[in-house]
């Protein structure tokens, strides 16, 4: 039996210290999309950063972590869990690939295998995604993985010198249960 976390292509793993170079190309990556703009990091920063998240407890229910290749071992994006409110049953989730990493199948995989736990082994109930409505991969997406557009939040979101709207998408447990396996692949 392989882990629960590795799928054909990719393995769900914690952040280690060493990832801070590929979690620097990263928001190199968004800033370059259009995606985020934040004020320049140093690299010490992200290496801090690391290393902070490899320490860190996680409650369960919210956590992040790195998408690396099974094939070549590299760090090749993240995921994680976000927002969550298990009373009511929904959580948020969020992931990024490295530019060199997409149109790989790797988020995909990802998303099944983090969807997977959080419906069949944390029971919740829904899930939802906050895409900016500019990115029209990542709401391709969100469309193929299953997720339904629930409502648009107008100028939102202020970066990059204006204002942009986010699409609000969800997906419930039981329609994830009708497109993809509730079981390990």
């Amino acid at each position: 039996m392989t882990s629960f976390w590795t799928g054909k292509r990719v393995r769900l793993r914690g952040i280690e210290p060493d990832d801070w170079t590929a979690f620097m190309r990263f928001a190199e990556d968004e800033e370059r999309l259009g995606n985020l703009l934040s004020p320049p990091r140093s690299a010490e920063g992200f290496r801090t950063w690391a290393k902070e998240q490899a320490t860190a407890k996680t409650d369960g229910d919210c956590f992040g972590l790195a998408i690396e290749s099974v094939e070549t071992g590299e760090t090749v994006g993240a995921v994680g869990s976000h927002h969550a409110d298990p009373r009511a049953g929904w959580f948020e989730y969020g992931v990024t690939m490295g530019a060199d990493h997409r149109r790989k199948g790797y988020a995909a995989e990802a998303v099944v295998i983090l969807l997977r736990f959080m419906f069949a082994e944390r029971r919740f109930h829904k899930c939802g995604a906050r895409v900016l409505a500019h990115n029209e991969a990542s709401l391709a997406l969100q469309r193929r993985l299953g997720f339904t557009e629930e409502g648009r939040l107008r100028d939102h979101v202020f970066f990059a010198g204006g204002h942009h709207d986010v699409v609000m998408m969800g997906m419930l447990a039981d329609e994830f249960a009708q497109l993809h396996s509730m079981r390990e692949l």
